[in-house]
Formats: C-alpha cells, sequence, structure tokens
C-alpha cells in the first residue's frame, strides 16, 4: 500500500469532521430521549422508535466516514465500521424492547406489545425497516466478504428480520394483503413478501452456520424456527402448497438436528 500523503490525511480530517460532529449531536439527542422514558408510558414505545431511527443515522454516519477513507486513504476504517456496527446492534434493542426478541412466537403473543404501536401508519413501519436493512447491507458489504465478522452477522441479520416480523399487526396486515382497494395493500404486499424472503435467507445463515462453522444445536434450532416463522406468515396469507412445502422443510432440518445429536456431531 502506498503510503498517505500529510494532504491527504488532511483533506480527510476536514472532510471527516462534520460526520463527527454529527453523530456526537445524535449521541447527544439519544441521551436526551433515554431521559424521558420514564415520565410518560404511554409514548414510550414511540421513542423507542425514533432512538432506532437515531442510530440509523448514526450507523450509517460512520459506514460514510469509513467510505471517505478508502476514497481518499485507500485503506479501510475497522474502527468505524466496527463502531457501526455496535451501533446497528443498538437500534436492533430499541424495537426488540418494544416487539420482543423471540422468533417462536405467535402474533396472540404479542399483540398487546404490537398495538403500542398503533398510531404508527404501516407505511411509515416499512420505511423503518427498510432502512435498518439497507444500512446493515451497507456494513457488511463495507467490511468484505473476508471479514472475521461473518458469522456474527447471521445475528444481526437475524435479529433484524425477527423485528422486522414482530413489528407487523398481523390482524390488519393479513386483511389488507386480501383487499387491493386497502390503502395500505401494496405496501403490505411488498412488506410481508420482504419479511418471507428474509426468513427464508435467515433459515439458510443460520443452517450454514451450524454447518460450516459451530455444529451448536442452538444454531439449527433457530434455523428451524425461521422455517417455521415462514411456514405461519404462509399460513396466513392462505399460501397453503408453499406452507405445506415449508412443513416438510422443518422436518427434514429437524431430522438432522436429531441425527447428528445422536452421533455425536452437534454439541
Amino acid at each position: 500500500m502506498a503510503k498517505v500523503s500529510e494532504a491527504r490525511r488532511q483533506e480527510f480530517q476536514e472532510r471527516s469532521d462534520p460526520y463527527q460532529k454529527q453523530i456526537n449531536e445524535s449521541l447527544k439527542k439519544e441521551k436526551e430521549i433515554i431521559a424521558t422514558l420514564s415520565r410518560d408510558n404511554a409514548s414510550v414505545a414511540y421513542k423507542k422508535i425514533m432512538l432506532c431511527e437515531l442510530m440509523i443515522s448514526v450507523a450509517t454516519t460512520y459506514i460514510a466516514m469509513n467510505n471517505l477513507s478508502v476514497e481518499l486513504l485507500d485503506v479501510k476504517n475497522n474502527d468505524m465500521l466496527n463502531e457501526a456496527r455496535k451501533i446497528l446492534y443498538k437500534a436492533i434493542i430499541y424495537l426488540e424492547e418494544i416487539v420482543t426478541p423471540s422468533i417462536d412466537v405467535q402474533y396472540s403473543e404479542i399483540e398487546e406489545k404490537v398495538l403500542q404501536l398503533e398510531k404508527m401508519p404501516f407505511n411509515d413501519r416499512y420505511t423503518l425497516i427498510r432502512k435498518l436493512g439497507l444500512a446493515i447491507r451497507l456494513l457488511t458489504d463495507a467490511y468484505g466478504d473476508n471479514t472475521k465478522w461473518r458469522w456474527a452477522f447471521v445475528e444481526l441479520q437475524g435479529r433484524f428480520v425477527t423485528v422486522a416480523k414482530n413489528l407487523v399487526d398481523w390482524k390488519k396486515a393479513c386483511k389488507d394483503y386480501l383487499d387491493t382497494q386497502s390503502a395500505d395493500y401494496d405496501n403490505t404486499v411488498y412488506y410481508i413478501r420482504r419479511i418471507k424472503k428474509l426468513l427464508d435467507q435467515s433459515g439458510s445463515q443460520y443452517r450454514d452456520r451450524y454447518e460450516l462453522s459451530t455444529h451448536r444445536l442452538d444454531d439449527i434450532r433457530i434455523a428451524i424456527n425461521y422455517v417455521v416463522a415462514e411456514r405461519r406468515i404462509c399460513m396466513l396469507t392462505g399460501e397453503k402448497d408453499t406452507a405445506e412445502e415449508l412443513k416438510k422443510k422443518a422436518l427434514v432440518w429437524r431430522e438432522k438436528m436429531e441425527h447428528d445429536k445422536k452421533n455425536g456431531v452437534a454439541r
């Protein structure tokens, strides 16, 4: 790698300073919002949505600073990427605190939690999830294929799709999904399709992590839970053939898990 000139370093510092200022202001705003959480229980869920959005902004700013480092200094800034990774976990945690981090949960079990956000339009939820998903993809792309965080990103992506699913008011969504006259029809169809795709991806990623890295029973169990979650959605939306295929898939994976457990492959 060629030596970086002092002029380039100075340019990077000058151009990155506004980014750092923006990050500092957002983190200060985060503390201010957190300080108000105990004052008004009725608005806690909405404030945590605001906190999530703030964290997405902070994370993407760190990623932009890394991109600037690559452009000007020809070097990836792992410190900035690591900060972005930690911040994206915080963004997801704020959502988990509203609707639970569990993938293995039916809507009836969390309906009361979801209804805390009944005044949040469906389009706003969809926009939030798209922004969070994009930030995660930008981060993984910035790290590259050979990163040591490859298998850790499976968890990050999985927790993301879990909250994406759990944020949905499934009673309303299922009605809108089947009603072409609904104002939320298009967004509901797009959102549900995206969730099913992400659930499929997370199931496969956890299965790969189990097969290629950890051989931990927890990983294959989580993989199965993502398949089951996708099947539940297909049942809700009337996709019986796909639901039956997913049922068979989950059964095959369970048989694989039991076989590996019996033969000492899994731990």
